[in-house]
């Protein structure tokens, strides 16, 4: 607005009014305000007492006399102007108001330009900023720090949406949008706002058509930011709507407490449409010198109108001036005037612009108001940096009956208390949730309970839910006919029913089927349906994607899910080979490459100081093979007796007690597991692999193989049932099939040659959907965890979805048991050794033989000789031979003593003994037969 531009029409509405200065033993201060307003009344006879006391006490102005001159502004912008531009006239110091803050916005352009301070307790926009208007000074908690305390009750009461109804004028929509702030910052909002025509031009009608929309909403926690003329009509219009009964929650601002604290008791037609409302007051602490100013207020008043807190607020404004003006004039100010060289300069009219001058000392006085430290009527004041009030407190106020009742406070130092702030200020703050506490309400309607503060929209009609009606799959969800009527049922229908019985209030629903029957339907077309207004949720197997939150709110997911890879395998049975599959080619020769070596190095440490490690060449190799490879069942009798050898043997033995394990862990999964086997390992075998791919209809598969993981459209195949899963696989249309995990384990139980390939490649869940910001999803979150939590779902799971399928008949024993062809090999290895060793064991006893009983020594006839050869042979077989070469002198010495003390005992044994020694005198070596 130019500011130039008013002065010159208001300047000339006023002519050449002028007052001539007053002598310097007056000191003019002017208010503006509507004297038939409620705090205008009030602060009038405040202002008088204020002024009276001030006057009284010679020591404040040094023996001046404050004079405060009202102005009615009669609730127009216009009157204040003029009211503002008479007392620039006048030579005042300061003014006190406006009341409202439209005129605080103009007329703080006039007091920056004359340098008058401007202060206001009414006037209490947020967006006064003193950076913008230096000159206006709020002297009560501005708006923002009410709308933080209503803000922290909605959050304490469980509310996440709130209507707003609002007078239209700067103050009150500048308030709500503070309000709409503070809620955010507590994830609530403001779901609607009903804006009424400025106080005092609403109408009855036009507050009816605006309660009318608010009351087809969704939010039944009403805040009401307005005035007293208007406020109380919205009201006795809400009380006719039925909007003051139970189930809604009606939060006033401090007007509706200047009128219980100024009309008690109140007539019994107001108390009737206010009962349970909540009301926010500026807390003022208890002192001697507030319960004198009560005391005397009714004749100060005459008894017309009881004392608010805003008359307190008057009082300690204009002691607020006086203070400041003291000050001033001890620093050695002066009050004094000068033209303004700007309004000097316009030229043009008849215009009386040098009737407007500055005030020399306004911008001292502005500081010393800054500073204030003072105790008045409301407590201690004083102003933080910003200028905003310290320690700004409410008390919360509960109509009840006629009059109120206090159920607790709310500070920005400790927030809600049922405790007075100032007990508090003392300890540390605590804002914590844990220590918010109000007292109990009586709610609109008698309630005692907590209202939950919302209803369904349009005033309660039922939900219009929409389900998927499925052509597959049917067990989630189907609509089926019976008894003449389509029924909805299924898993995930059985899993709302449940839910929605534990919520604490009744919800009206009726299902209707999204599809045409032929297919699946699209289900990002059936979440989109809601952010249309076509269904009011939905219900059904709907995942929860990434873009579909950004359309909808889910509730919590009632099953979890994701996608899997679905291929055709080959059951691969134990063969006679498999207890080689366990190793690998390169484990099997690396491991024996170790046998061998730990062999050999044991050697070398044990060779020089063990007899059992020493010995022809040939039989040191034998012991380092013996010896390396019998370590492997812990059967090894070699003794270590180096250090170093017995380190590297318990390396060793714990290196073989590892692989055993390994071994036998793994030989026992291959041989008791079912093993299948695929070319297609997982979705990594089909992302760099060309084949086709099968996906469900409707399934958001489709989008996330194409956006996700770049799989080509062309590639993919839609398929709209498992029997077509089931012959796209088995033609080879398709390589493998992309579903959500609880579909694959249905189509798996009837589909045996399929199989799971890989992981699964995504973490989803199923959730129902219902419009953004919904109260009722929340509600619906917090059942389905109930249900969880006492097993329902899990019941609710086995009855849909658990079933026997083409895999269940077999027995335990089947599984468990192993037969031959799993073993035949070790046999057969088993008995190759066997055989090679006797073969060769054989050939050399038959050399043997050969060599000690020539054919030609036995002499017989041809029958007989070969008789006598085969029993001797036999003979030779069974007798004992002695090792000539391996065993220990010890041994050979006990032998010899054994032989000499047998005696005549054992004659035979002795002869027999004397011709081995005599085969060994001839250096050769042939069995003994008993």
């Amino acid at each position: 607005m130019n500011l130039v531009w008013l002065v010159k029409i208001f300047v000339l509405c006023i002519g050449a009014y002028s007052v001539g200065a007053s002598g310097p033993d007056v000191v003019h201060v002017g208010a503006i305000f509507t004297l038939k307003t409620i705090n205008g009344n009030v602060s009038k006879i405040a202002f008088e007492a204020a002024m009276d006391d001030v006057n009284s006490d010679p020591s404040i102005l040094g023996g001046r006399k404050l004079s405060i001159t009202m102005h009615d502004s009669n609730f127009s912008g216009f009157l204040s102007i003029i009211a503002a531009l008479q007392f620039m006239q006048t030579d005042t110091v300061a003014i006190i108001g406006p009341q409202n803050a439209v005129m605080a916005h103009v007329l703080s352009h006039l007091a920056n330009e004359l340098n008058v301070p401007m202060l206001s307790f009414t006037a209490l926009d947020p967006t006064l900023s003193p950076l913008q208007y230096p000159f206006f000074f709020q002297t009560a908690p501005n708006d923002q720090f009410q709308m933080t305390a209503i803000a922290e009750m909605v959050s304490y009461f469980g509310w996440s949406e709130i209507a707003a109804v609002y007078s239209d004028d700067d103050q009150s929509r500048n308030g709500i949008i503070a309000l709409g702030d503070k809620l955010a910052d507590r994830r609530c909002k403001i779901s609607y706002k009903a804006a009424l025509p400025p106080d005092p031009t609403a109408t009855r009608d036009d507050i009816k058509d605006e309660l009318i929309k608010v009351q087809m909403m969704e939010s039944r926690v009403i805040v009401l930011h307005t005035f007293p003329h208007s406020g109380l009509m919205v009201f006795n219009v809400a009380k006719s709507l039925g909007m003051m009964k139970s189930g809604y929650v009606w939060i006033a601002t401090t007007w509706m407490s200047s009128v219980l604290d100024s009309y008690s008791p109140l007539p019994l037609k107001i108390a009737h449409s206010i009962q349970g409302v909540l009301t926010l007051r500026p807390h003022t602490a208890d002192s001697k010198r507030k319960r004198d100013f009560v005391a005397r207020w009714h004749q100060l008043s005459n008894g017309s109108i009881g004392l608010n807190a805003y008359g307190l607020y008057a009082y300690d404004t204009v002691w607020m001036i006086a203070h400041a003006l003291k000050k001033f004039f001890d620093q050695g100010g002066t009050i004094s005037f000068s033209n303004d060289t700007k309004l000097s300069e316009i030229g043009g009219g008849t215009l009386n612009l040098g009737a407007l001058n500055i005030f020399d000392g306004g911008k001292l006085l502005l500081e010393n108001i800054k500073e204030t430290n003072m105790t008045g009527l409301t407590g201690r004041i004083a102003y933080n940096a910003d200028r905003s009030i310290l320690r700004p407190s409410y008390d919360i106020i509960n109509v009840i009956g006629s009059g109120y009742r206090q159920i607790g406070y709310w500070s920005n130092y400790s927030g809600l208390s049922v405790v007075p702030p100032e007990s508090l200020y003392g300890k540390p703050a605590n804002r914590s949730s844990s220590n918010q506490h109000l007292n109990s309400v009586a709610w609109p309607g008698g309630a005692t309970e907590r209202p939950r503060g919302w209803v369904f929209r349009n005033n309660g009609r039922q939900l219009i839910i929409g389900v998927p009606n499925r052509v597959s799959f049917r067990e989630f969800v189907s609509k089926v006919n019976s008894n003449g009527s389509d029924v909805i049922q299924g898993y995930c229908i059985g899993v709302f029913l449940a839910a929605i019985k534990l919520l604490p209030y009744p919800v009206p629903y009726k299902f209707t089927p999204f599809g045409d029957g032929q297919k699946n339907p699209s289900y990002n077309e059936l979440v989109n349906e809601i952010t249309t207004g076509v269904f009011d949720a939905t219900v059904g197997d709907i995942t929860i994607t990434t873009n579909r939150t950004k359309m909808v709110d889910f509730t919590q997911p009632y099953i979890e899910t994701g996608l899997v890879v679905v291929a055709p395998v080959r059951k691969s049975y134990s063969n006679a080979w498999a207890f080689l599959r366990p190793f690998t080619p390169w484990m099997w020769g690396v491991t024996a490459t170790f046998f061998l070596v730990v062999g050999a190095v044991v050697w070398i440490l044990e060779h020089r100081i063990n007899d059992e490690f020493r010995g022809p060449p040939k039989k040191q190799f034998v012991t380092i093979l013996w010896f390396s490879f019998s370590t492997m069942f812990f059967a090894h009798r070699e003794n270590t007796m180096s250090t170093l050898g017995r380190l590297v043997l318990i390396v060793w033995l714990f290196v073989i007690l590892i692989i055993n394990s390994s071994y036998t862990a793994s030989l026992t999964s291959i041989l008791t597991v079912q093993q299948l086997s695929s070319p297609i390992k997982g979705i990594d075998s089909l992302i760099n692999g060309n084949a086709q791919i099968g996906f469900q209809v409707g399934s958001f598969a489709e989008n996330y193989l194409i956006e996700e993981l770049n799989i080509p459209k062309s590639r993919l195949v839609a398929l709209g049932s498992p029997e077509e899963y089931a012959a796209a696989l088995e033609k080879g249309t398709v390589a493998a099939v992309v579903d959500e995990k609880p579909y694959v384990e249905l189509f798996l139980l009837n589909y045996c040659q399929f199989s799971i390939r890989g992981q699964q490649f995504t973490k989803n869940g199923w959730g129902f959907a219902f419009p953004r910001d919904s109260p009722l999803a929340v509600d619906m979150s917090t059942a389905i965890l109930r249900l969880s939590e006492n097993g329902d779902l899990e019941r609710i799971h086995d009855k849909w979805l658990t079933k026997k399928g083409c895999g269940s008949h077999a027995s335990d024993n089947d599984l468990e048991q192993l037969n031959l062809q799993s073993f035949w090999g070790l046999f057969l290895i088993c008995g190759i050794a066997c055989f090679v060793a006797l073969l060769l064991y054989f050939c050399r006893m038959l050399r043997s033989f050969s060599r000690h009983f020539p054919e030609e020594s036995v002499p017989s006839s041809h029958g007989s000789s070969r008789s006598a050869r085969i029993q001797t042979f036999l003979v030779f077989a069974d007798g004992k031979v002695e090792d000539t070469g391996s065993n220990s002198k010890r041994k050979r010495k006990d032998m010899v003593s054994d032989g000499y003390e047998e005696g005549s005992k054992n004659a035979s044994q002795r002869t027999d003994r004397d011709m081995i020694s005599g085969e060994r005198h001839d250096g050769h070596s042939w069995p003994s037969h008993y």
